[in-house]
Order: structure tokens, then C-alpha cells, then sequence
């Protein structure tokens, strides 16, 4: 079990990946908000399903929560929907994959904002892993030769915002988990799952209804993609949220940038983006640098 957290990361990775590229693709025809709604209002539901489901087959209750725990919730899910809004901004001036690359400066912020709030643990070998994947990162981001003009620099900054705001996510929604109780782990998680999109929801529909109305008809209309990328984004999430009940988040971050191998064959395969070699020198760090963290952190 001590390496389930892998596994439950690298499904959590691939899953992203999907609910990003769908996500993409909904920015162009309802707008940020809206597409940034359908993953909290439309993926709901579906948390509802997995906590009945975690907790009919583990045989235990779904747990109470208490004000530690709603406020960890709330905590993590208005920095997600900050981080997403920022994210999805920066797509709209980038590529996939280097707009990925931008909010995946996450995890050495995550490591800093898990010392500072939960105190966990990182040794220097895992520090230093974590940065040479982050570096890797970075590589495949900046272009030789760009030019940080206003417009160019505007997605790097929405880009390394919306990586602050999902490393704070990160770690709030990691100590609401841990502190919550005994329960088995899935079910921790679920309930975390559960209280954080329907926070956001409630939040994001109050917002939409005073202000852009317009957007929620968009993701009706759109219901087909706005039903695959909720379903998508409540799946990865339930599987962050179990890597977070059982290893610090620093780690499941870390580990979670090969979600860059993903958004390259996305980028590659399916919106005919080109991958240079300076992005593939950046990938080969951030391999080593996660298989560095998994073998000494």
C-alpha cells in the first residue's frame, strides 16, 4: 500500500490531461468562467457517486466533517478555482503543453507551502530531485530568443499564478484529508472530493447567475463535452486526493509533472502542435528528476 500513492498519481496525471484538453476546447465556445465551471459543476455529481461507492465497499460511514476540515475545504477550492481561471487564461495565448509547463512550477511551491502549513517532511535529496524536475519544466517552457513584451509576458505570469494557487490547493486539500480522522484512505479522499466541488459549484453558480448567465446556457448547450470534462476532472481529482491521504502533496506533485509526457502527446497527437528539441531535453529532466524523488525521496 505504501506505493499505492503511485499509481493513484499517475491515473490522477493521465485523467488531467484529458479534462485540460477538453477544458481547452470549451474556453473558445463558453468562455473562462464557463469552462472553468464545468469541471466543479458538471464533475459534482459525479463525486457523489464515488464517496456512495467508496463507502458501500469499505462497509464504514461517510464521515462528519468538522470546522478544521470545512475550512481546509473551502480554503483549497477557491485556490483551485483561481488556479483553473489563471490556467485556462494562459491557454488562450499559449500552447497546451507550455501553458502546462508554466503551472507545474507548482510542486517546489507545494513543498514550501506544506513545510510552512503542515510541516511535512522533505529531505535534501527529495528537495533537490523536485527542483531539477521543476528546472526540466522550465526548459520546455522559455523559447530561445522570446521577447518578454507585455503580451508575452502575461501568460507566464497567469501561468506561475495558477501554479501557486494549485500548490495551495494542493496542500489545504492534503490537510483537511489527513486531518479529518481513522477512516480508510479512499474514503477520507472521497469526502474531501465531495465538499470541494460542491463548495465550488455553490460558489461558481452564484457568481455565473449574477454575472454571466450566458455561460452556464454555453455549457448546457455543450453538454456532451461539459459532461466529459466534469466526469474527468472529478476522476483525476478522486485520485490526487487518495495520493494526498497517503504521501505529502510535494511528492504527488512532483511525480504528477509527467503529466508533461501526456500534454506532449496531446500537443502532438491530437491539437498538431509541433515539440522541439529544447522541449524534449526538458522532459528528459523532468523524468530524472521525478525518478530521483521516487528513489531517494
Amino acid at each position: 500500500m505504501a506505493f499505492f500513492w503511485i499509481v493513484a498519481t499517475l491515473i490522477a496525471a493521465a485523467a488531467q490531461t484529458a479534462r485540460n484538453a477538453m477544458q481547452r476546447s470549451l474556453t473558445a465556445k463558453i468562455g473562462t468562467i464557463g469552462a472553468t465551471q464545468v469541471r466543479f459543476l458538471f464533475g459534482f455529481p459525479f463525486s457523489l457517486v464515488f464517496l456512495t461507492l467508496v463507502s458501500k465497499g469499505t462497509g464504514v460511514s461517510v464521515p462528519v466533517p468538522d470546522l478544521s476540515f470545512l475550512g481546509f475545504a473551502l480554503g483549497g477550492a477557491v485556490a483551485q478555482i483561481l488556479a483553473t481561471v489563471l490556467m485556462l487564461m494562459a491557454m488562450k495565448e499559449r500552447s497546451f503543453a507550455v501553458t502546462i509547463a508554466y503551472t507545474k512550477t507548482e510542486p517546489v511551491q507545494v513543498a514550501i507551502f506544506g513545510v510552512l502549513v503542515l510541516g511535512d517532511a522533505l529531505s535534501a535529496l527529495g528537495a533537490s530531485a523536485i527542483v531539477v524536475a521543476t528546472l526540466g519544466v522550465m526548459l520546455m517552457a522559455i523559447k530561445p530568443g522570446e521577447k518578454l513584451t507585455s503580451g508575452g509576458l502575461r501568460p507566464v505570469i497567469y501561468g506561475i499564478a495558477a501554479g501557486a494557487f494549485f500548490a495551495i490547493a494542493a496542500v489545504f486539500f492534503r490537510g483537511g484529508i489527513i486531518g479529518i480522522g481513522q477512516q480508510p484512505f479512499a474514503l477520507r479522499a472521497s469526502t474531501m472530493l465531495v465538499w470541494s466541488l460542491g463548495i465550488q459549484s455553490l460558489l461558481l453558480l452564484v457568481y455565473m447567475v449574477a454575472f454571466d448567465r450566458k455561460a452556464i446556457m454555453g455549457s448546457l448547450r455543450a453538454w456532451k463535452e461539459s459532461l466529459f470534462a466534469g466526469f474527468m476532472g472529478a476522476f483525476a481529482s478522486q485520485f490526487w486526493f487518495i495520493g494526498f491521504s497517503l504521501t505529502s502533496a510535494a511528492h504527488v506533485r512532483t511525480l504528477g509533472l509527467v503529466e508533461m509526457i501526456f500534454a506532449q502527446i496531446v500537443t502532438r497527437g491530437i491539437l498538431s502542435e509541433s515539440t522541439t528539441s529544447r522541449e524534449w531535453a526538458g522532459m528528459a529532466l523532468v523524468l530524472g528528476g521525478v525518478g530521483a524523488l521516487l528513489a531517494f525521496g
